[in-house]
């Protein structure tokens, strides 16, 4: 459910329709420096908040030359920026892609510098609207496919994939010093932070990821009927890649939801019962109420 680096980037697989790839690639390579700034190294946060403001100011630029010609004096791209950005505005120019979903990935990278707790649904799907629904956003202008509905189904999906993956790596965030379990959860279920440090698989810990697995369930099946909509390999890609997300959740429940000894992954076998499930997967899936 992900490539390389960047969680649920499906980027330049085999599925994806030759001439897109590039630009695939492109896009992910912005995501992927922005997502390093904010999370790998060991710089200050003021630090990284500036570097993210660079990718802004280069947005600016891309903006500038696209939609507004002549509007500012051409400059001179900085020389450690012209790898990421000047194919960047390549891809924008070519494929006619909106800046906004670029804008809202850098502030949810610039979030991640300052941001560790969340209080409630509303802020982490807030977070999520920003970190990850823009990706699939940008693929489905690429596909020529971004109406209303699709994007709606796409947001569902991407915030889905993104629940899923903090849920399988609450161990990890929480030595990075971050918790996306919001803050109002823990209490509903008498868990504390204490009990994520020391890894107590309690079954007050259990019904509470049950209701986060729940929760992230139920927005990938109500996103699911974009994967039978769009055609081709695009659709066949969606399809593994919400099949890949669910099978994760099911692994999830399978450890008794115990993350903290093991990140629940797919194994390699996995794939073939998963093409199997996307080959068998019905228009709908089966309705799931999403806690509130």
């Amino acid at each position: 459910m992900s490539a390389g680096h960047y969680e649920n980037f499906p980027v330049a697989s085999l599925l994806l329709p030759r001439h897109l790839r590039v630009a695939v690639l492109d896009i992910y390579r912005y995501a992927r420096a922005a997502d390093d700034i904010a999370d790998e190294g060991d710089a200050p946060d003021q630090a990284r908040l500036a570097a993210l403001a660079r990718f802004g100011a280069e947005l600016d630029r891309i903006e500038a030359k696209t939609c507004r010609p002549g509007a500012m004096p051409e400059e001179a791209m900085p020389a450690d920026l012209a790898p990421i950005f000047a194919p960047l505005a390549a891809t924008v120019a070519r494929h006619k892609l909106p800046l906004e979903p670029f804008r809202r990935l850098l502030s949810a990278f610039s979030q991640d510098v300052v941001t560790k707790r969340y209080a409630d649904c509303a802020a982490l799907l807030d977070y999520c609207h920003r970190s990850a629904d823009p990706v699939g956003e940008l693929l489905l202008h690429l596909y020529r496919a971004a109406t209303p509905e699709n994007l709606s189904q796409s947001d569902a999906i991407c915030t889905g994939l993104q629940l899923t993956n903090f849920w399988q790596d609450v161990a990890i965030d929480w030595r990075k010093g971050r918790v996306y379990i919001p803050q109002e959860d823990l209490a509903r279920h008498g868990v504390t932070e204490a009990d994520i440090a020391h890894g107590q698989c309690s079954p007050a810990w259990r019904a509470l990821m049950a209701f986060q697995v729940e929760r992230a369930r139920a927005l990938l099946h109500s996103g699911a009927p974009l994967a039978r909509a769009l055609p081709g390999r695009v659709g066949w890609e969606l399809r593994l890649v919400v099949q890949g997300g669910l099978r994760i959740l099911e692994r999830i429940e399978a450890c008794g939801y115990d993350v903290f000894r093991a990140r629940p992954m797919l194994t390699k076998t996995e794939w073939l019962r998963l093409g199997w499930r996307a080959l068998r997967m019905p228009r709908a899936l089966p309705a799931s109420s999403s806690p509130s």
